[in-house]
């Protein structure tokens, strides 16, 4: 008998032990945040930070744009909403997020002057 609440505590406890996919969502975003960020993805793309929006189940990225990259047109120039999507599509790491139907969402600050935005992008499911 005492074997079996031993083993009841420990079932009990490992089922306690876990997260929900939002909260594990947010806590990924934020290590990789911590630990990576900021990050030069090549040469005018720099990753600022990632978030989780619980409320509307969004991965959001935001990056600042240096140099060449940081004009107007630029980036509709060479179809980075494009890449972008192509991208999210074939990106295996996102794929339980995928799964769920999360959002996915790309800001893209001038370096000049951080108050612009020079492209703003969100995919739904049906986009990927």
């Amino acid at each position: 008998m005492k074997k079996f609440w031993i083993l009841a505590a420990i079932c009990t406890l490992l089922v306690g032990c876990r997260e929900s996919l939002e909260d594990r969502c947010a806590r990924e975003a934020k290590e990789y945040t911590e630990k990576n960020c900021p990050m030069k993805m090549d040469k005018n793309v720099i990753l600022d930070s990632m978030t989780f929006e619980r409320d509307t189940h969004t991965l959001h990225y935001y990056y600042t744009l240096t140099g060449f990259a940081d004009q107007d047109g630029v980036m509709e120039k060479v179809d980075a909403r494009g890449a972008l999507k192509e991208d999210l599509k074939n990106s295996t790491s996102l794929r339980v997020y995928k799964e769920n139907k999360y959002r996915f969402a790309y800001t893209y600050h001038s370096e000049k002057d951080p108050k612009v935005v020079r492209m703003e992008v969100v995919f739904t499911d049906k986009d990927y």
